[in-house]
């Protein structure tokens, strides 16, 4: 079970993150030849070489015969990429650019700056570019591909509890410290003149790109969405239901090039631009600019969550019904501000999992104790004020049934997904034309067939 998931992980992250075709300046000329033919696909020599090359630059120690496991790994990417075709699978070259950029920035942190990068691979920047798009490409198709195969996959309670059984008790993972909070928000008062402001300055910009200047600088200077910033505003390819409301009416409404009026929505206030609409998805630039507070407003929420702690520590109120009655969060408001953890959807929090100013006040807190007042970020990157209390600590353990059932699940659907996965690659195999060099046909693959 452990060396099919293994392998159905490496399928997963070598289409996403094959190196690219670089050949480093110090890297030994090497005359290329076709080692494997998968359908209308090819393996060539220097994919080999590049793939070993990515494991150890990443430090990854590849089991048994490196060039063989690499040689299987890349035989499955190409039957990714051959069914992917046949299927039509596609990306869109604004999602590419996007990746390029993203992996760009990545290889020049791990070098230093740009210029070792060019001098690393022996190339300008612009041919590093023209080289990774073709690789990003054909990355992204096969993770499309790969996420199609497995999307349809479900596992019920009862498979996660007949799974769990079947772990050994040494690869059950340790769950760290957990945190069971309750929070009372207060949002800072939506002032009219803090809103105003923030209009003026957008409508400030959109005449200035109606006269000419690009979105993408304006973006790179004004928006305050850090996410997007460094690609001009570009959020890349998204469907309607992946958007909020306000932002998808206004986004899916505008022609190619079009500049939308001011859009406010919970992240704040916008100005969009369309780039590409492609059947039920749009490729978007935005400016975000969010309302300004001045002390004296945050110092209003202050003191009125001062006056709640009295209250709750005077025993007038419990915690759960001062949030209930005071809270702004209409998340947790109904539920007596009991938090849940949008990556388990369950209500315990590890400490990566908090955000770093709550984590700095709980940390000390006991159960059933209060904390003082203090600003945070919703999940919106907004200001807020709020107080936590913590409601139960769970120490570190090992994973068990009972405590971590979303743990146990998220293993349970992972294994699923290697089943899955694993019929549809044997089933693939069985039915595609593959050809490989006779100097690998000795391998010990996983999956029966490559040699036909």
């Amino acid at each position: 079970m452990n060396l099919a998931l293994n392998r159905f992980l490496k399928a997963l992250i070598i289409s996403i993150t094959i190196t690219l075709s670089l050949n480093p300046a110090n890297a030994q000329h090497i005359i290329d030849q076709v080692l494997g033919v998968v359908g209308s696909e090819k393996i060539l020599l220097s994919d080999i070489e590049q793939e070993h090359l990515r494991l150890k630059m990443q430090g990854v120690e590849s089991e048994g015969d490196v060039k063989c496991n690499v040689f299987e790994d890349l035989l499955i990417h190409k039957l990714l990429i051959h069914q992917a075709a046949l299927d039509s699978i596609e990306v869109g070259p604004a999602m590419v650019e996007s990746e390029m950029e993203r992996r760009l920035r990545y290889f020049i942190n791990q070098v230093g700056s740009e210029t070792e990068l060019e001098k690393y691979f022996n190339k300008s920047i612009f041919q590093i570019k023209s080289d990774l798009r073709k690789t990003i490409k054909e990355s992204l198709i096969a993770q499309q591909m790969q996420e199609s195969i497995v999307k349809n996959v479900t596992v019920t309670p009862s498979e996660v509890k007949k799974i769990f059984r079947s772990f050994p008790k040494d690869s059950l993972p340790t769950i760290p410290e957990q945190y069971e909070i309750r929070q009372i928000i207060l949002y800072p008062p939506a002032s009219g003149e803090a809103k105003l402001a923030v209009r003026e300055r957008l409508l400030e910009l959109r005449e200035r790109i109606l006269k000419g200047e690009r979105f993408s600088t304006l973006a790179v200077a004004y928006s305050e969405d850090r996410a997007t910033v460094a690609h001009g505003g570009e959020l890349g390819f998204s469907s309607r239901d992946q958007l909020v409301k306000s932002f998808a009416d206004a986004a899916f409404n505008l022609k190619d090039g079009q500049v939308s009026q001011i859009v406010e929505s919970e992240y704040g206030f916008h100005l969009i631009q369309m780039i590409e609409r492609r059947n039920d998805q749009v490729n978007v630039r935005h400016i975000l600019m969010k309302p300004s507070y001045t002390q004296s407003q945050l110092l209003q929420n202050q003191n009125k969550l001062d006056s709640i702690v009295n209250l709750i520590n005077a025993d007038s109120l419990t915690f759960k019904q001062a949030a209930q009655r005071f809270s702004e969060d209409e998340k947790t408001r109904l539920s007596g501000g009991l938090a849940i953890n949008p990556r388990t959807n369950t209500s315990l929090f590890e400490k990566e999992h908090l955000a770093p100013s709550d984590f700095y006040v709980i940390k000390n807190l006991k159960v059933g104790e209060n904390s003082a007042p203090f600003e945070s970020r919703d999940e919106h990157a907004n200001v807020v004020n709020k107080i936590l209390t913590i409601t139960n600590i769970i120490p570190q353990h090992i994973a068990n049934i009972e405590q971590d059932y979303a743990t146990i699940q998220q293993m349970a659907m992972m294994q699923k997904k290697q089943e899955a996965f694993t019929e549809w690659t044997q089933k693939k195999i069985n039915a595609t034309f593959i050809r490989i060099d006779p100097s690998f046909q000795n391998c010990s693959f996983e999956f029966l067939g490559w040699v036909k």
